[in-house]
């Protein structure tokens, strides 16, 4: 049986494909990144936008009414609003965050750039994110798209996925390394 993640990553995949490919052929990539962006950022500060979009008690309709009302509301015309209503009619709004992440993705491969996804405890400074991808780019040779996300719980430091690589210098990580070596020796 398949693991739900790989379903939902899947799902996510194909249509953030099929978004890139009407976002090239319209010559709109960064702009749709740009309404993609905004779209997970309402995602991230909304509880209820959140509940809609992974709650499957909520009908294909009510979803569709519900998100056409913050499409028009938040002023996301053309393309990407067109493309989510599509995702809420077809049922597939809990694979939005995937779409949103495999498209930037896309985009940044187009772009010769890779993808770095980035937690950082606290919101990273334009001059921090700047030195971030000067370093990220000495380790790839390449150009550095990178997508911050702030996460308290981690405490400090920084988690960041590049591909298949992750470095994970977070506080938290840390305090839990230092609690497993002391359980070890008492």
């Amino acid at each position: 049986m398949a693991n739900t993640s790989d379903l939902i990553s899947g799902v996510a995949e194909r249509y953030a494909s099929s978004l890139f490919d009407l976002a090239q052929e319209a010559g709109s990539i960064e702009s749709v990144q740009a309404d993609l962006d905004r779209f997970q950022a309402m995602i991230d500060d909304s509880a209820d936008l959140k509940r809609l979009i992974l709650s499957p008690v909520f009908s294909a309709d009510d979803q569709f009414k519900a998100i056409s009302a913050i499409v028009e509301k938040a002023g996301l015309a053309g393309l990407v609003g067109n493309f989510l209503k599509v995702v809420a009619r077809n049922r597939r709004l809990f694979a939005v965050p995937g779409i949103v992440r495999s498209y930037r993705e896309t985009a940044a491969r187009h772009r010769g750039e890779v993808s770095a996804e980035v937690t950082s405890a606290h919101a990273l400074s334009d001059q921090q994110q700047a030195e971030l991808k000067a370093a990220l780019k000495g380790v790839t040779g390449k150009e550095v798209a990178i997508n911050v996300t702030v996460d308290p719980s981690i405490l400090g430091g920084l988690i960041v996925k590049v591909g298949s690589r992750q470095i994970d210098t977070s506080l938290r990580t840390k305090l839990s390394s230092l609690k497993l070596a002391l359980k070890e020796v008492g």
